[in-house]
């Protein structure tokens, strides 16, 4: 077979691009219409942004309460707050004055718990366990200054 005889004949030619774009405007306009959110959706989104917000504001002033000294770290764990229950067990812990990630990450790895678990998943036993852990380096940092 030579190459001229593999190429299509002319006859069976695809539409051309002009046919082809005064189909596609009345199928998109078509989709946009049904995707339109209804005012439920709009709400709830709003709803959930201004909760956001107000967590993320009430996290704000727990760390600076704690970094201020105005409140501790073990009654927070103690406690759990609403605030703070979806926060990372490393995050409440950086929010001392003077502890860093690497200070966090030591004593969490030290009792065995994630940077990331979250305050609101921890068991009663997982919680004594932080409590102590916490005392403890408390009165170390007590006795050495």
């Amino acid at each position: 077979m030579s190459a001229a005889s593999t190429i299509a004949p002319a006859h069976h030619a695809l539409p051309t691009r002009s046919a082809r774009r005064s189909v596609e405007p009345d199928l998109v306009e078509r989709q946009v219409e049904r995707q339109a959110p209804s005012r439920g959706v709009d709400s709830q989104c709003m709803q959930a942004l201004a909760r956001a917000n107000q967590v993320r504001l009430a996290r704000a002033a727990l760390k600076r309460d704690i970094g201020a000294g105005r409140r501790g770290v073990i009654d927070t764990v103690v406690d759990c707050p609403w605030e703070v229950e979806s926060m990372t067990l490393s995050e409440l812990l950086r929010s001392q004055r003077r502890w860093g990630r690497a200070r966090a990450r030591k004593l969490l790895t030290s009792i065995g718990l994630s940077e990331g678990k979250r305050l609101g998943t921890l068991t009663e036993r997982q919680v004594g366990i932080l409590v102590r852990a916490l005392q403890a380096k408390s009165v170390s940092q007590a006795v050495t200054a």
